[in-house]
């Protein structure tokens, strides 16, 4: 059964899951982000069958989360590294790190983020780069943006009418 593809959805979910929502793909990127760079680093990492890496790693090369490069060429044998887009993914792991210590960790924390230079332990919050405030409802929500078809429009509550910077990202909401 072939399966939906929510590339050409409005949502910015959609979109994004149709690049990284199939398990292995996140922890490719975990991994890529943790310096993991070769085919059998991964395949070592994950214990994943062979196949199904090379499918992963091609459908993230192909979202543009990470590059090919080949770095010897008899035999021919290529790295992936994580791009800028990739890189930008990384908050999204800390906070389901945070997420998940949160809620499916009764032992306790066994991944935690820390201040690189201190050693001190984070607690990720999303803010709002504007006020600096907590993304947390009621506070905020999501609403429909400048390109929001009429069924995103329909799905998502009108936000009041306010002066937002231009360089402000959007306020979201699942």
């Amino acid at each position: 059964m072939r399966r939906k593809s929510f590339g050409d959805m409005q949502c910015p979910i959609a979109r994004s899951l149709e690049r990284v929502g199939e398990r292995w793909s996140m922890l490719i990127l975990r991994d890529g982000s943790l310096g993991l760079t070769r085919f059998d680093q991964f395949q070592e990492s994950l214990g994943i069958a062979p196949n199904i890496l090379t499918r992963r790693l091609k459908s993230l090369v192909e979202a543009g989360l990470i590059e090919r490069r080949r770095y010897s060429e008899r035999p021919p044998r290529y790295e992936y590294v994580v791009t800028p887009a990739g890189r930008d993914f990384r908050s999204v792991l800390w906070a389901f790190i945070a997420w998940g210590n949160k809620h499916f960790a009764p032992e306790g924390p066994s991944v935690v983020i820390v201040d690189s230079k201190t050693g001190a332990a984070a607690d990720p919050i999303l803010v709002d780069r504007v006020s600096g405030r907590p993304l947390a409802a009621p506070d905020f929500c999501s609403a429909p943006g400048p390109a929001a078809s009429a069924q995103t429009r329909q799905r998502h509550p009108a936000a009041p009418q306010t002066r937002r910077s231009s360089s402000a990202s959007n306020p979201s909401r699942p």
